[in-house]
């Protein structure tokens, strides 16, 4: 069910048709997608292994998507097999130390929100006179990008700021009550523990590893703050939290988050601007087709990004052909240079920034804000993800930039949306620990734990692209600006999409013991696909070389693939059918997810 705002007047697919086909995780989300965007479908999705999807109508050509988990021949054949060739295992299993697989399709989901993405930058890319007829989506390209910032730390000049090593949240009360903590501030995190009467040298041990768990994906910090908690109950955990300005979150269910969710679409749009013209305009001249020429080439995206969602999200409109500006901070993002680095540039800001143009304004400086609006109206999105409130208080909402440029498409990525009345701050973690991905990511017998890789970051960065792609389609189609939402909390909704569909069957949410779990061999790792796992875990491959493993399993007609552990390993992994390169700094850069015909 759309939200409210997604009403039929503001779907940028409206009056268009689609046929959808594809692996059933991953044509399952576009699917879904389209059709919150007003897309009329053509039957059920098909399940096939390798499968197209097509939008057309309301004077638009034909415009299809291919979306595959790999290239022929490579082994990949669905989540299991990508998640492990392209480090997710990896990074996914850093807090124990041994890769793991996430029990949810995360791949699958990436690659979805990817190929609509694709398809709605075709049609952008039609409107604007740039000829794009097809485009491709694999799941393996999708899983890059998911580790792309941990990729590029692995290929750094120097080692990581934090130690590598088991550990991390959620921390256990003494009801033996999963929560998560947050805070960014030092002083906070020192005082929530000194409250609780926690030892000062774990305090002060305790704060590197947490601090940089979203860099490193895992956080060894000493193991009596565990102990502390599970000592004190969760009422006087929580005092300490309420006295300290740190937050805390007690892990949902699954079956928590379905009992409470509304339905809505993962983004919302609402008109800006005033009236429509008589006819759609853009503003920049349509561009002749041209071989190379993206499909937002010539648009100009503002970004006022911090983190890791909104400068993703801007990151993918610049893969698109857009040019993008951040908008830096006087002295610049001081993010620049948070090791490790490669050339001197914090290697997982290149990941994120590379080839972005920069600006710094201090927005806090009304002459600064005024030059910012000045940018607004020669621009065409606006992007930020400042804390919510923020830009309404400086005079730069989206009602504000409209006077300066009424075709602005303004979009923001937040945390919840405005939709979970007792949301706690909104970042990734918290996100998935009030919306149940702590028990969609792990199967039954495995404590529920939100994962330390950013899932919701990542996921939240593609639907903020998504969002900002179908704001300029809409853009394109009526003439007027439009304010286009996104946020954490419509990742997390897109990802446990298929646990809360098996609450609403009556089954059980979580997947079985043992799901997706890595093989040891003499070496290294294998992973079966999902439908050989039970074969595979009969065979005995422990004292077996990786290779004769593989060639047992394939022997007995069981799909298998080797375990990325090493992310540096990923440059030359003839298994994945776009290359990891080195940037202008030396610094590992992933493939663009599609590919555009």
């Amino acid at each position: 069910m759309a939200s409210p705002a997604t009403t039929a007047a503001l779907r940028p697919l409206d009056a268009m048709d689609t046929t959808v086909s594809g692996p059933a995780e991953i044509a399952g989300v576009v699917a879904a997608h389209l059709g919150l965007l007003g897309a009329r479908a053509d039957g059920a999705p098909g399940d096939v292994q390798d499968g197209g999807t097509t939008v057309s109508g309301r004077g638009f050509d034909t415009v299809s998507a291919t979306v595959n988990w790999g290239a022929p021949g490579s082994g990949l054949v669905d989540e299991a097999t990508v998640q492990a060739a392209t480090g997710v295992m990896a990074v996914h299993g850093r807090r124990t130390g041994l890769p793991a697989g996430l029990a949810a399709d995360y791949t699958a989901t990436a690659t979805g929100v990817l190929a609509v993405q694709g398809l709605l930058a075709g049609l952008v890319g039609q409107s604007r006179g740039v000829a794009v007829g097809h485009v491709e989506a694999g799941a393996d390209r999708a899983g890059l990008l998911a580790v792309s910032q941990y990729l590029a730390a692995a290929g750094a000049d120097e080692g990581e700021a934090a130690e590598l090593a088991p550990g991390g949240p959620p921390f256990t009360s003494a009801e033996e009550v999963l929560f998560e903590l947050e805070t960014l501030d030092p002083g906070a995190w020192a005082a929530f523990w000194r409250t609780l009467e926690a030892p000062a040298d774990a305090i002060r041990a305790g704060w590197r590893p947490f601090q940089f768990r979203y860099a490193t994906a895992c956080a060894p910090f000493p193991p009596v703050l565990h102990e502390v908690t599970r000592g004190r109950p969760l009422a006087e955990i929580r005092r300490a939290a309420d006295v300290s300005g740190a937050e805390v979150c007690v892990l949902r269910t699954l079956a928590e988050r379905h009992a409470e969710a509304d339905g809505a679409a993962p983004w919302s749009f609402r008109p800006t601007g005033g009236a429509a013209p008589r006819r759609p305009v853009s503003t920049r001249k349509p561009i002749g087709p041209k071989a190379g020429v993206g499909p937002l080439t010539g648009l100009t995206v503002l970004e006022a990004g911090r983190r890791i969602q909104a400068p993703l999200a801007a990151h993918l409109l610049g893969m698109l052909g857009a040019e993008v500006i951040r908008i830096e901070p006087p002295g610049g993002d001081p993010l620049r240079g948070m090791p490790p680095t490669s050339s001197g540039i914090s290697a997982r800001w290149l990941a994120l920034n590379r080839g972005k143009k920069a600006v710094e304004i201090d927005i806090k400086a009304p002459a600064d804000r005024r030059r910012l609006t000045g940018m607004a109206a020669g621009a065409d999105v606006f992007l930020h993800n400042w804390a919510p409130g923020k830009a309404a208080g400086l005079g730069l909402d989206a009602d504000d930039l409209a006077r300066a440029n009424p075709a602005l498409v303004y979009a923001y990525t937040g945390g919840w949306a405005g939709r979970i009345d007792d949301a706690p701050m909104g970042t990734d973690f918290m996100v998935q620990a009030r919306t149940g991905v702590g028990e969609a990511v792990r199967p039954e017998g495995e404590r529920p734990a939100p994962s330390l890789m950013t899932l919701l970051d990542v996921l939240g960065g593609l639907h903020g692209a998504e969002a900002v792609l179908a704001g300029i389609l809409l853009r394109e189609r009526t003439g007027r600006g439009v304010r286009v939402d996104s946020s954490l909390l419509g990742a997390a909704d897109t990802l446990t999409a298929p646990a809360l569909a098996r609450i609403a069957r009556g089954e059980n949410p979580r997947r079985p013991a043992g799901f997706r779990r890595p093989l040891p061999t003499a070496d290294g790792w294998i992973t079966p696909a999902d439908r050989d796992a039970r074969a595979a875990a009969a065979h005995d491959l422990t004292e077996l070389p990786t290779a004769e493993a593989l060639a047992l399993l394939r022997g007995h007609g069981l799909a298998a693939t080797t375990v990325t552990t090493d992310l540096s390993d990923l440059h030359h992994d003839p298994r994945l059918s776009g290359a990891v390169h080195l940037d202008a700094h030396g610094a590992p850069a992933v493939p663009a997810p599609w590919s555009f015909a």
